[in-house]
């Protein structure tokens, strides 16, 4: 089959507010003003790290520094208000990823802004300077004002900065701020981990809930291969390979590596729990004794290097992205595809437009299971990339530190989750029972069943230790997955880094 490869920028921005999700939205607007500071160019290099669970929130884009200053931005303001009266009047400085562009395809990033309006129009004597950039300009300008002790009053924090960031005095302790919240006992304990360090707590998780890996497949093209759902071993992926190899298609399973970070965000974090259990990565972020070297992980590095090299994915896996081999499969070149929830997004609201047949008849399954894998069983990985922290300076004026408080205690709070889930079937930081799925289609609601319901859930390596940990190991990987490395050199590079980084 010919490659094909659909561009879409301005068209489906459109597609994704209308398409797998219908989003509300009233027309408030807020002013926001970028900070003066300059930031790196928004091209990131096959060397630097991104990580999907930055990509649970939000979706690539080329907007730069420049292009958000003094910009006029609209959000959606529900009815809903925040808590009582504020002593503070003044400013307080906001840095964050969620940009108008965004908002329109992006169901967390509409929810952070639909309260982030509403907050200001509770507090109108506070003015809320916002510096909204691009996610690649984000990670570059917060890290550049963090070397430089110049973090905002408020601002996005990724989980594997935490611990650097802590021990610099840059981050507030925020461990009797969340424990005294209105909200506490509401809010989902497991996703405060990656913002947590020696029992303190640095951050309220923000935005949705959701996977980085996922098998997102065509029901009609495996039934008829033979199987009434996608199976549940790898030997029976490589049966259905020959099956569908000898009737047109190049490959059985689409998937891109080209940014490094794919196969350890959407696969590996997933393969290695089945292999060692959620027991040996907690160890690993405690510094309590597991190591890269250990068996069991050496082993889900040899599954990961010998199921690549078995002919079932794309032969240029390697060097295409994720946004490419998902295009493999809206096409109908690949009757599978292994990618995050911002995938899934973004292949519903394609299909929805394109390919009605292949939207009805998509499915969502977890990773089949490695025969020789002994620990973790239906699992995904799931998690909140990002926590709304504190600038520690904020402890010098207490009422500034109140408004602060409680402006991020409101946008992680019941208002965002109910927004969220009413709109777009998707998990906040603060629980909400009984989500009505009745007005969402099947696509939707098998998609949330397979993130909140029907799986169990691991954790996001790359959301937890050090960037130059995954660094190293991501790079190594897709050495390893050219067949340039072994998988023992690879842990043991990836563990000489975690000795020197973290």
């Amino acid at each position: 089959m010919k490659r094909s490869s659909k561009i879409m920028s301005v068209l489906l921005s459109a597609l994704m507010a209308s398409g797998i999700l219908t989003a509300c939205s009233s027309g408030s607007t807020t002013t926001t003003t970028a900070a003066a500071t300059t930031t790196a160019a928004a091209t990131t290099t096959a060397a630097e790290t991104t990580t999907a669970a930055e990509e649970t929130t939000t979706a690539a884009e080329t907007t730069t520094a420049a292009e958000t200053t003094k910009t006029t931005e609209t959000t959606a303001a529900d009815d809903t208000s925040s808590s009582g009266t504020l002593n503070y009047t003044g400013e307080i400085s906001l840095m964050h990823f969620s940009t108008s562009e965004e908002s329109e395809g992006n169901g967390g990033s509409d929810g952070f802004r639909t309260v982030i309006a509403q907050w200001e129009k509770d507090h109108p004597d506070i003015k809320l300077n916002q510096t909204v950039l691009a996610n690649d300009d984000y990670k570059t300008q917060i890290a550049t004002q963090a070397a430089a002790g110049d973090l905002p009053d408020v601002f996005l924090l990724q989980g594997m900065n935490t611990k650097a960031w802590a021990a610099q005095g840059l981050i507030m302790d925020m461990t009797d701020i969340i424990k005294s919240s209105p909200y506490y006992s509401e809010y989902n304990q497991n996703y405060f981990t990656p913002f947590t360090d020696n029992d303190k707590l640095y951050g309220l998780p923000v935005l949705t809930g959701g996977t980085c890996t996922v098998v997102v497949y065509d029901k009609n093209a495996w039934k008829e291969a033979g199987y009434d759902a996608f199976p549940t071993s790898w030997d029976d992926v490589k049966t259905a390979d020959e099956y569908f190899k000898s009737n047109g298609y190049k490959e059985t399973i689409a998937f891109g590596n080209g940014g490094q970070w794919q196969i350890n965000s959407d696969f590996l974090s997933v393969i290695g729990d089945r292999y060692t259990g959620p027991d040996w990565f907690q160890s690993l972020v405690d510094k309590t004794g597991a190591a890269f070297t250990d068996e069991e992980f050496v082993k889900a590095l040899t599954f990961t290097k010998d199921i690549f090299a078995s002919g079932i994915f794309n032969d240029d896996f390697n060097t295409v992205t994720n946004e490419d081999a998902r295009e493999y499969y809206i096409s109908g070149e690949s009757p599978a595809f292994i990618g995050g929830n911002w995938d899934v997004s973004y292949i519903g609201a394609t299909l929805k437009e394109s390919d009605k047949d292949l939207y009805n008849n998509t499915g969502f399954a977890v990773l089949p299971q490695p025969s020789d894998a002994t620990g973790s069983t239906n699992t995904q990985n799931i998690g909140l990339g990002y926590a709304v922290s504190l600038n520690s300076k904020l402890a010098d004026d207490q009422d500034k530190l109140a408004a602060a408080t409680d402006f991020a205690e409101y946008v992680t709070g019941p208002e965002f989750s109910s927004y969220v889930a009413k709109n777009y079937a998707l998990s906040g930081l603060t629980k909400v029972e009984n989500v009505d799925l009745s007005a969402f289609d099947q696509f939707t609601q098998d998609f949330y069943n397979y993130s909140y319901v029907d799986t169990n859930t691991c954790e996001i390596y790359d959301s937890y230790v050090s960037s130059a940990v995954w660094s190293v190991l991501n790079t190594d990987l897709q050495t390893m997955l050219n067949g340039d490395m072994t998988p023992e050199d690879v842990a043991k590079a990836a563990q000489e880094a975690y000795e020197a980084n973290y």
